[in-house]
């Protein structure tokens, strides 16, 4: 099948970013011996603008963008966080392409209000969304044109190479990284606990407190050498709501601690994610796991192994592309168990 993924490569950066769920998206296709072209319209804006300057390239963008639709002639189109292309641009794809399949996939929270409005003015003119929070939060955007399904996070074995469950010389007992303190008070909570375990434990904290963000090799080296991390999200509650770091810890065999809210475990194995409810609870849950190695190494086995085998880029491609078309499901993913083929809860 012809696939055309819309979706910003990151093609500036030259490597320095090596983390994309995006990129796991159109590997995840490509294993599963799909024609795949992709769009990075961030890119081609500032390719075609004048001195560099992105924001004059955006119309020029739209227009590459469907001179390759009349060259590639796809029979999918997924558009993930492409704001420059604009809705009337996916619109023409389909006049130019008859039968094309639009699909949207936001990775973006709802407890953000600028998202929640993108994903509505995308659900105008595509034929499905896939979105990271759980199924049964998403009814917000129920009687629009689009399809509604989850998403999560996937891990993708040439990315996630790690097994630090196997491994007890690690510098790192603890990490949190972080870059963002827009609609969060994540921080406090990490300051009391980076205050609590001060001489107990190696505790960075890349992207807070002075100490600086790290990002490509320098994220790598940080995960190469950590036991237990934190999957705090800016804000927690969200039914199956986790940043990418989940599975950035998780198919590394980092043990990690994440908030009760989401209620990841009625999709996560048991003994494989640590739940906590508040500060106390976390903080008693991270002495414990630090004081027994077999045991952090035990959990974080389990995970690593759930989402190698289940929530890898492979299948989350297929899924994607399944749900897009309408196809039977020819796996039983784990996330999509509460949803019938066009979308609806069981």
């Amino acid at each position: 099948m012809r696939v055309l993924h819309i979706a910003y490569q990151q093609l500036r950066r030259y490597g320095k970013t090596r983390v994309s769920w995006a990129q796991k998206l159109t590997s995840g296709l490509i294993k599963n011996d799909h024609c795949v072209q992709v769009f990075s319209d961030r890119d081609v804006a500032a390719f075609e603008a004048p001195f560099g300057w992105r924001d004059l390239g955006c119309g020029k963008a739209n227009k590459r963008l469907l001179e390759m639709v009349e060259a590639f002639e796809p029979d999918l189109v997924i558009a993930g966080h492409c704001d420059i292309i604009t809705n009337a641009t996916l619109q023409q794809i389909k006049r130019l392409q008859p039968g094309v399949v639009v699909a949207h996939c936001n990775n973006d929270p709802l407890f953000v209000p600028e998202n929640v409005e993108k994903i509505k003015h995308r659900a105008e003119v595509v034929d499905a969304i896939f979105v990271s929070t759980g199924r049964r939060e998403l009814s917000l955007f129920e009687g629009d044109n689009a399809r509604l399904y989850h998403m999560p996070n996937p891990v993708d074995p040439a990315v996630e190479t790690l097994n630090n469950a196997r491994r007890t010389n690690l510098d790192i007992d603890l990490l949190f990284c972080s870059n963002s303190n827009d609609f969060t008070k994540r921080l406090q909570m990490v300051g009391s606990l980076r205050d609590s375990l001060a001489d107990e434990m190696n505790f960075k904290t890349f992207g807070s407190f002075g100490e600086s963000p790290v990002w490509g090799r320098d994220y790598d080296r940080a995960l190469a050498e950590t036991k237990m991390g934190l999957n705090l999200n800016r804000q927690e509650g969200h039914y199956w709501y986790s940043s990418a770091r989940m599975a950035q810890l998780a198919g590394n065999g980092i043990l990690q601690f994440t908030h009760s809210g989401p209620q990841f475990d009625e999709l996560l194995p048991p003994e494989s994610v640590v739940y906590f409810n508040d500060e106390d609870d976390l903080l008693k849950k991270i002495r414990l796991f630090h004081g027994d190695d077999a045991m952090r190494c035990a959990w974080a086995e389990q995970a690593r192994a759930f989402f190698q085998q289940e929530m890898n880029n492979t299948l989350y491609a297929q899924y994607i592309l399944e749900a897009s078309l309408l196809q039977p499901f020819s796996h039983d993913y784990v996330w999509a168990e509460d949803i019938h083929l066009d979308g609806t809860l069981k």
